[in-house]
């Protein structure tokens, strides 16, 4: 077993593979300022935010950059239906409105739309395993919305004005 542990690292280093981790920021203190702050999103978000040596502060002036939020939105919509009118297949959406920006309004990150979908089959027989295939789904988008903004956080720098 150790044997077969040591050459499954020897071949993931060798190929390049690397656990992720920190992101490095190019600024030191966000203010996050978010519509509905008590999300489980938002606590996802300021969790990671933290774990990449940000420093989250209680107001926008003491911040070199304010992560406004607008809105965060899941939804759910029938893809597709049966011949019987039964839902087949349902589509999630996961959208986040955002714009990152400093103290003299320079935009850091435009004001931006991100949209994420997953589609999963239904099957009313089994109605317990799919709600929580879809919360799954659901929990699975919120981490991948995080990531999301952290990469462009990452890469975020002030915008010239026009």
């Amino acid at each position: 077993m150790r044997l077969f542990v040591m050459l499954t690292v020897l071949l993931l280093t060798a190929c390049g593979f690397h656990l992720r981790g920190q992101v490095g920021m190019p600024f030191a203190a966000l203010y996050l300022d978010a519509a509905n702050p008590n999300t489980p999103f938002i606590g996802d978000l300021r969790r990671s935010l933290e774990s990449n040596g940000v420093r989250l502060v209680n107001a926008a002036e003491q911040a070199d950059v304010v992560l406004n939020i607008v809105f965060e939105i899941p939804d759910k919509q029938i893809l597709t239906l049966g011949g019987s009118g039964r839902v087949n297949e349902f589509k999630l959406l996961y959208r986040v409105s955002l714009r990152a920006y400093d103290l003299k309004q320079r935009d850091w990150i435009p004001a931006e739309e991100i949209t994420l979908r997953r589609d999963y089959s239904y099957d009313d027989t089994r109605i317990l395993a799919k709600e929580a295939e879809e919360a799954l789904l659901v929990q699975s988008m919120r981490q991948d919305m995080v990531q999301q903004i952290v990469r462009r956080l990452s890469r975020a720098k002030p915008q010239l004005q026009q």
